[in-house]
Parts: C-alpha cells; structure tokens; sequence
C-alpha cells in the first residue's frame, strides 16, 4: 500500500512540476543584428550619430554599435533607455511624460532611465527585448528605435 502511495505522489508531483514551466521566445544574436542594421540604416540616411544597444528582455546587452562620431557618453544612454524598455515593458518615452507631467517620483524607479529613444521588441504581443538609441536629439533616437524594433514582426519561430 505504501508503494502505490508513493507511485501516485509521485505522479502528482510530475504533473505539477510540469504546469509550472512556460515556454518563452527569446531574442537570438541573428536577431538583434537584423534590428540594428534596419535602426543603423536609417540612422545613417538622417546623418545621425547614434549609438544602438538591443538587449533581451531581462534588459541584458546583446549587441551594442557606435556610430563614428557619436560621443561616448551615449553608448551608457543607450543601454540604459534598451534596458528601461525592456524590463518596464514599454517605451522609455513613458517616463519621460510621467516626468514632464509632474510625477517626478518615476525617476525613482529601479532600473528606469526617463529619456525617450527606449523602445520594447515585441512578438506575437509577447516583449522579447528592446532598441536604445542615444546621441540625437530625443525625437530622433525614438525614430530610430521605432524603426529597429519594427522589423520583429518579420521574425518567427
């Protein structure tokens, strides 16, 4: 009797262990590569020097560019608006308005940079990662980005 008890817990435990698993799509290399060359086209079409950071969704870097004569201080920017994008699941641009509007208390947020150019790379509405871009004025950079992130809808499994 004890070893049909601990069959059937044990069966219990494996059907459960399975519920609690989901599948995820995840940003490849190939990927990030393919949004920053649509972002570093149009950069380039616009004569701006930017700086392009793709991150996965956990906001870590996957591919950083550095356009000639982009000024070093972007390159941290960059990832700072990707990483923001990713991680809050939205623009970066959000809390830049939360911020313009008065709710100075979003720049206290872990992990939020308040500058537009952050934008989210999404899949079937699921965010796998996002685009920084940094080094142009603030319309510009979210341009570009919006521009990168758009070739997602491209991908598939």
């Amino acid at each position: 009797m004890r070893i049909i008890l601990t069959i059937a817990v044990l069966m219990a435990m494996a059907g459960s262990a399975q519920a609690q698993l989901i599948e995820k799509t995840a940003l490849t290399l190939e990927g990030a590569k393919k949004i920053a060359a649509v972002a570093e086209t149009k950069a380039r079409a616009e004569g701006a020097r930017v700086v392009i950071a793709v991150v996965d969704e956990g906001g870590s870097l996957l591919l950083l560019e550095r356009l000639d004569d982009t000024q070093v201080a972007s390159v941290n920017v960059g990832i700072d608006k990707a990483r923001t994008a990713a991680i809050y699941r939205r623009p970066s641009k959000v809390f830049e308005d939360q911020v313009k509007n008065g709710r100075v208390s979003a720049l206290a947020l872990n992990g939020a940079v308040a500058l537009q150019g952050g934008v989210p790379i999404v899949v079937e509405g699921k965010v796998i990662g996002a685009i920084g871009i940094s080094g142009e004025t603030p319309g510009q950079d979210e341009d570009i980005a919006i521009a990168g992130a758009a070739v997602a809808a491209s991908f598939t499994k």
